[in-house]
């Protein structure tokens, strides 16, 4: 199995071709939280490695990565409409895509662009999300939608990778840079923003910093903002263990209760467990607990469990409790080797997070996923508004070897809180 990151005499022939002039695309760098080698990494010539048919329907006919999408709940008459965000490569660098839906996620087109990398002035844009405030930062009124984004790991030497912030007050027509929420000391990586605001409505931007702890470590951390200008220090959310201990992905979002759930992968780990997905909760999105904890491994009735890259969904449920829908890259047997469903699996819970998940099919399938930066990696979950059925966005390789973005929505049954 190809790692995501892997040796680069294996691919200067690959990377060649993604940068050749007749694309229009440079490569993506993609997170280093697998193995912390800085390597480059494997790009569209790993389609021959994924066989079988991805399901669903083209985002974009372009490069596409890394998808996130909401529902906008703030925007007055706009609520309902559903934006995504996905990274890209354009002849101006790495830059973000934002589309959206006005019919509950049947088709898409596309608004807004952020030249993400032109406006840093530095190479490498990877692993962004979009977020809508429910609530005033600042001078940020309720309703803006902020994306965030990792740039500059194509910097080479002089790489200081940096987590920016860009707002926009029409929907995601138009953007301007916010701020920088965090910036690496040193070469090594910074990855994986994700923002949520907390009871005290201050923002918080949470992201997985390799900078901290010796060489292969990483660690999940946060920082705060009263306005989206100005941040506090570093907090650690996760904290890395001696070796190669790398919590990453972060994943945050509130509950019904007023109480937040994150959701985070933690790789380097020995064994089956390797890049198992985990959760915490907090009362009040400020405190996450004790940070040597690593949280609550997620695991499905039967057994089975995601590793990589997970991401969740909320449903309300009339009795206060929440629908929560995971997704995760792979699917994985009790015993460790991938599972039957592998790529076209969600799994769903009914209590906020609390007891048994069960497993249902993924609205897009994505055959024999694996470890890499595409397949099925980092899928976005926006459920319908009875909480029935969901949309998936979810990434694969396409005939032409480019890693693209594809929709459609599926049924997640009317199962009854208990």
């Amino acid at each position: 199995m190809l790692k995501r990151r892997v040796l680069p005499a294996l691919l200067v022939g690959v990377l060649a071709l993604l940068c050749a002039p007749a694309t229009g695309f440079a490569a993506p760098l993609p997170s280093a939280h697998d193995d912390g080698a800085d390597a480059a990494v494997v790009g569209g010539a790993d389609a021959a490695v994924v066989g079988g048919a991805t399901s669903g329907e083209p985002l974009t006919g372009a490069v596409s990565l890394y998808p996130r999408a909401i529902r906008l709940q703030h925007n007055g008459s706009a609520n309902g409409t559903i934006v995504a965000a996905v990274v890209t490569f354009t002849g101006r660098g790495g830059e973000g895509a934002i589309l959206e839906s006005t019919d509950e996620g049947r088709s898409f087109r596309q608004v807004g662009a952020i030249p993400a990398s032109q406006q840093a002035g530095t190479p490498g844009l990877c692993c962004a999300s979009i977020y809508e405030l429910p609530s005033p930062v600042g001078a940020l009124p309720a309703g803006t939608l902020l994306w965030a984004g990792s740039v500059g790991a194509d910097a080479g030497a002089a790489r200081r990778m940096t987590q920016r912030v860009w707002q926009s007050q029409d929907r995601g027509r138009t953007w301007a840079y916010l701020s920088t929420c965090a910036e690496s000391p040193d070469t090594r990586g910074m990855w994986e923003p994700e923002l949520s605001v907390d009871a005290r409505g201050r923002l918080v931007c949470h992201f997985a910093d390799e900078a901290a702890g010796p060489a292969g470590s990483q660690r999940l951390a946060r920082r705060v903002s009263t306005d989206g200008v100005t941040w506090g220090p570093i907090e650690v959310t996760v904290q890395s263990r001696p070796g190669a201990f790398r919590p990453g992905m972060p994943v945050v979002r509130r509950l019904p209760d007023a109480s937040y759930l994150m959701v985070y992968e933690i790789c380097g780990v020995p064994g089956q467990y390797d890049c198992a997905v985990y959760s915490r909760t907090s009362p009040d999105g400020e405190d996450w607990g004790d940070p040597a904890e690593s949280g609550q491994r997620l695991v499905a009735a039967s057994g089975r469990y995601f590793t990589h890259t997970p991401t969740i969904a909320v449903v309300p449920r009339p009795n206060g409790d929440a629908r929560i829908v995971l997704v995760g890259q792979l699917l994985q047997e009790p015993d460790g080797p991938i599972a039957p469903g592998n790529g076209a699996t969600l799994m769903v819970n009914e209590r906020s997070g609390r007891g048994p998940w069960y497993e249902v099919p993924a609205p897009v399938a994505v055959p024999d996923a694996y470890n890499n930066y595409c397949p099925n990696y980092s899928s976005t979950l926006v459920p319908s508004r009875d909480g029935r059925d969901v949309l998936e966005i979810a990434t694969a390789y396409a005939e032409d070897g480019a890693c693209k973005s594809y929709f459609a929505t599926g049924r997640l049954g009317p199962r009854s809180a208990r």
